[in-house]
């Protein structure tokens, strides 16, 4: 008599996030969350220039950078620390007081600049635990297989925050002024919150061979020191290092021409406010294509490559913009970096989140936040001064050139271009 062997029964398909109650939930709220932060940031500015004038508004919605940048890289240990729901929870609880405090205060009379000072600087700092936390969760939300498509899923709705909130602030605003718009805010802030409560994180196995050479769990030892694991970890990593740094360099070089540049050379040549507005919407438009072909498609096959590839488009585009004969084929261009770059970016965090060992989770998110929303508008100012000498366009190219060390950087380590996102 011969034995039949029996077929080993194969693991249930992972449901697609995009059908995943529980990820909706967190999508939602972070949604909420990312409206609230435009419609604060308009109600912000128009506060300032009511209470002190137009002088001044620069340096109110400037001050809430500072504590962010500063504190970036403590706001992931503190999520690593003390888990990333929990600092999310306690951030969204922040934010949601301080924003309806400014709503009574205005509300009540007419408080005086020192108060929205103080507003943007406890914002800030709380942006800098909050925006690390919130980044550390994807991975505990669902299946690693399904984390492009989550992250084209987030970058759905920074892109709905984005376009729905200055419009939402400004109708606020005419209704009941600034402290109209703080109170929208604010009650955006707590419905993000309520979501929060109701969303359930899967427990992440532990790393018992961590591939950064340091020690993954927090908490041993001071803050300090957990910082360095942490930036030593990054470092040391064959693939989140690359990805990282070629990240960093990409952002600086190529953040001063899309938010700078594209200003200056709306005015050089004579394409006026409303091309600079055609030109940030395409561009936002193509990221937003980006996002929703992750969202729908989940996984890319040659994942390295493609996000190598995604970086080489969106540098050569950056450079079509500044080298573009006419307003028509500078908006495609920037469509395209819109497009481009969304792919890249996309499936850079989706393959970073899968490296990063657990225990990481917070303080790798930090690094990133810090390099993208930290270091990059530093060039600002570069770009700015550049562009008065030789004219936009040619540091348009000059830019897109020397974003191409970052494409060296992640293109030469045959780790990355063989990474693939889980099955």
């Amino acid at each position: 008599m011969t034995a039949t062997e029996t077929p080993r029964a194969q693991p249930p398909a992972p449901r697609p996030a995009y059908r995943d109650a529980n990820v909706l939930r967190w999508l939602a709220a972070y949604a909420a969350s990312m409206i609230g932060d435009g419609i604060y940031f308009l109600a912000l500015g128009w506060a300032a220039r009511e209470a002190a004038g137009p002088a001044q508004v620069g340096l109110v919605m400037a001050v809430g950078a500072v504590p962010r940048a500063v504190l970036m890289l403590g706001g992931g240990v503190i999520a690593d620390r003390f888990g990333p729901r929990r600092v999310a929870l306690g951030g969204d609880a922040v934010r949601c007081t301080v924003i309806l405090g400014v709503a009574a205060a205005l509300v009540v009379g007419s408080p005086g600049l020192w108060v929205l000072v103080v507003a943007a600087l406890v914002f800030g700092a709380v942006d800098a635990v909050f925006m690390p936390a919130v980044g550390a969760l994807p991975p505990r939300l669902t299946d690693r297989s399904q984390l492009a498509r989550l992250q084209g899923m987030a970058q759905l709705a920074v892109r709905a925050g984005n376009i729905t909130g200055p419009p939402l602030a400004g109708l606020a605003m005419g209704f009941g002024g600034p402290a109209s718009a703080f109170g929208l805010a604010g009650g955006l802030f707590a419905v993000s919150l309520a979501l929060l409560l109701t969303v359930r994180l899967a427990p992440l196995p532990a790393d018992t061979e961590p591939t950064g050479h340091a020690d993954p769990a927090p908490g041993r030892k001071g803050a300090l020191r957990d910082l360095g694991d942490g930036l030593r970890y990054v470092v040391r990593h064959p693939l989140i290092g690359r990805i990282v740094l070629a990240g960093t360099v990409c952002e600086l070089t190529i953040a001063g021409p899309m938010n700078v540049g594209v200003v200056l050379l709306a005015a050089e040549r004579g394409w006026g406010a409303g091309g600079t507005a055609w030109l940030v919407g395409a561009f936002g438009v193509g990221a937003a294509g980006a996002a929703l072909v992750l969202a729908v498609a989940g996984r890319v096959p040659r994942t390295g490559a493609v996000m190598l590839l995604g970086m080489v488009l969106a540098v050569a585009a950056v450079a079509g913009i500044g080298l573009a004969p006419g307003l028509g084929w500078a908006v495609g261009a920037a469509g395209c970096a819109g497009l481009a770059g969304g792919t890249w970016g996309g499936l850079g965090r989706a393959l970073v989140q899968t490296e990063t060992a657990p225990a990481m989770l917070g303080r790798v998110s930090s690094v990133q936040l810090l390099g993208a929303i930290g270091v990059a508008p530093l060039s600002y100012p570069v770009f700015g001064l550049a562009a008065g000498v030789w004219g936009a366009g040619p540091v348009f190219a000059a830019c897109a050139c020397f974003s191409l060390v970052g494409v060296v950087i992640a293109g030469a380590s045959s780790r990355v271009r063989r990474s693939e996102l889980a099955l």
